[in-house]
């Protein structure tokens, strides 16, 4: 019966999830539209620019439930993959009932009043258009009852496949004992051992490695610390609902499922297969060709595709197996693949670049630009690794003889190359050019790629549906956690977390080096537990006004963020590239040889980030 009960639940996500990637769909097409009649007929319309913000939050909040539903609201694994069936089952089990549930509630208590409020107000939006606002506030409310019915769901669902059903007795028992003994401390006014703000970071991490969902996690730690501390209160997230709609009418957030459409409508056009072909051809023949063809077309990926999911599991694929046929080296096979397929973080239209943008309150074109120098930089340090490495070790990666004629080759590969180079050159030049904004450019892209899948025999229904029903999942994942690190922030700030920090590096340390210094440090250590997403969310923020109160220049300390975060994948243990390579390659290449090949890769990022921090212009180059 629980089983069953569920399936009628899950229907209704699936069907918000499915109306979701229709949408994704049109609002390419109608964002490209706009575009064109603005910039070639200037007719362009406030009105649909008004539609396309509403489309763009009705995606979001509707894939809210859907990305809960094939469980893609991300998680820290590497404990959690261990577990048993049952220890999974009782993780999701907590997770619904502790975080989601008691949050979802009071969101959606708080944000009923503030519908109700905009319908009394009559509100609609300032221009032409005049809609009705009420109307998208009443999505966010619908989208939080949405999710509140998947969470009730996944309880049944984890319940039927719990095997022994005494272990979640005595999971509620710990539970119910923990929190008596809060409930007396609280009520007897006890003081806390440490500050609220150090037990708020602790208490998240511990849940974050336990193999809780991010988004949830944040959002419930803030929660429990409204609850419990007197001086912060649950009226603080009362406010939640306004930052949230704040989030909503962010236009420059809306390039983030737009980019990640374009992205897998390439993923399975084909184009990875064919350059990956071409390019292992073109510079086979060098020792260490093959790694250095992977370099080339991991940084073409990063510029038309940016996602690194995408990209290492393509060319583990793909290049993997060819690589270790010409006896190739593992450690340097996997070490080329993981660290190539992590440039989609930096490379423009990098999804790091434009969260930090929005976060660091900075023009994305301008970030995109002063990041392209850096991107070059770590290409060249790889090729340059590569090229030493197998001059001084032959049997690392040996050229490979080809009987066919290099004339050939070269025309494959200049057939291969060019359509996506005329992609990038149109998303990017459009960008640096100041013609397009990143969201126009990012559905202009789109347009390219179905184009370059059609070049490529590989467009389809099925391929379309595919990219925008993954385009939901993700950006749904992405800005689940986005409101989660909000709450987990209102909560931080009324507990003096900001103040506390600025005081610390601005009066304590005073002095700016040092605060750079320590500032990447941190970033660069958390790189080993947490994704960048939660980092960009929970700690830039933090890290704004203390890069004000110095002076630093803004989009170069951005830069040494997004440098230090791409890091991130690649540091073990939790380095999601190495979980990609590893998941796709199997019993290909073992951990030990993965995590031998990644770490010169990680001392080259570190070394260009050095150079970065030494040479501060280098990221004007294209210009400010």
């Amino acid at each position: 019966m629980p089983k069953q009960f569920s399936y009628y639940l899950d229907r209704v996500s699936k069907y918000a999830g499915y109306m979701a990637a229709v949408l994704v769909v049109f609002l390419s097409l109608l964002v490209a539209y706009d575009a064109g009649m603005r910039y070639l007929f200037s007719t362009g319309s406030l009105i649909l620019q008004e539609v396309e913000w509403h489309l763009f939050d009705t995606i979001f909040l509707l894939g809210l439930a859907y990305a809960l539903k094939h469980d893609k609201h991300v998680r820290v694994d590497i404990f959690f993959e261990r577990y048993s069936q049952d220890i999974r089952a009782i993780v999701q089990i907590l997770s619904m009932l502790l975080l989601v549930v008691p949050f979802t509630l009071l969101f959606i208590s708080d944000t009923f009043d503030m519908v109700k409020q905009s319908i009394f107000q009559h509100e609609v939006t300032q221009d032409s258009g005049k809609i009705a606002l009420w109307f998208i506030k009443s999505v966010l409310l619908g989208a939080l009852i949405l999710l509140l019915i998947q969470a009730v769901s996944e309880i049944l669902k984890a319940y039927h496949r719990l095997e022994r059903k005494i272990l979640l007795l005595k999971t509620f028992v710990g539970v119910a004992f923990v929190a008596a003994l809060i409930y007396v401390a609280w009520f007897n006014r006890m003081a806390f051992w440490f500050d609220p703000v150090f037990l708020m970071f602790g208490l998240a991490l511990f849940l974050l490695l336990a193999g809780f969902q991010v988004s949830f996690v944040f959002a419930g730690v803030a929660l429990f610390f409204a609850l419990i501390t007197d001086e912060v209160g649950l009226g603080v997230l009362e406010m939640l609902p306004y930052r949230t709609y704040g989030i909503m009418t962010n236009v420059t957030l809306m390039a983030v499922p737009l980019f990640i459409f374009m992205g897998l409508i390439l993923e399975k056009s084909k184009m990875a297969e064919n350059l990956l072909s071409s390019m292992g051809k073109l510079f086979g023949s060098v020792r260490g060709g093959l790694a250095i063809s992977v370099v080339l077309v991991g940084a073409i990926l990063a510029a038309s595709t940016g996602i690194v999911g995408a990209s290492v599991v393509m060319m583990s694929l793909i290049a993997l197996p060819l690589m270790l046929k010409h006896n190739y080296s593992p450690a340097l096979a996997s070490g080329s693949i993981a660290a190539s397929g992590t440039l989609g973080q930096l490379i423009p239209p990098s999804i790091v670049l434009i969260v930090l943008g929005d976060q660091m309150h900075l023009s994305v074109g301008d970030l995109f630009k002063a990041a392209v120098v850096p991107g070059l930089l770590l290409i060249i340090l790889y090729i340059v690794y590569i090229l030493i490495l197998t001059f001084l070790n032959k049997e690392a990666a040996p050229a490979i003889v080809s009987d066919e004629p290099y004339a050939k080759v070269v025309k494959e590969a200049f057939k291969a190359i060019i359509p996506p180079l005329l992609l990038i050159g149109a998303v990017l030049g459009s960008i640096f050019a100041g013609i397009a904004s990143p969201t126009e450019s990012a559905a202009i892209g789109v347009l390219g790629a179905m184009g370059l899948a059609l070049f490529n025999k590989a467009f389809n229904f099925e391929l379309v549906r595919y990219a925008a029903i993954e385009t939901v999942k993700l950006t749904a994942m992405i800005f689940m956690i986005l409101i989660g690190a909000t709450a987990f922030s209102l909560v931080f700030n009324e507990l003096g977390g900001v103040d506390m920090a600025l005081q610390f590096f601005a009066q304590d340390l005073g002095e700016k080096w040092t605060f750079i210094l320590i500032a990447m440090l941190v970033i660069f250590l958390l790189g080993f537990f947490i994704d960048f997403i939660e980092i960009a969310f929970v700690v830039v923020p933090i890290l704004v006004p203390i890069v004000a109160s110095f002076h630093i220049d803004p989009i170069w300390f951005a830069i040494l963020i997004a440098m230090n975060l791409q890091a991130s994948f690649l540091t073990p243990p939790f380095g999601f590239a190495l979980f990609y390579l590893k998941g796709t390659a199997g019993d290909k290449v073992s951990t030990a040889d993965i995590y031998r090949g990644v770490i010169p890769f990680i001392g080259l990022q570190l070394l260009a980030l050095l150079i970065i921090v030494l040479f501060p212009e280098l990221i004007y180059l294209f210009g400010k």
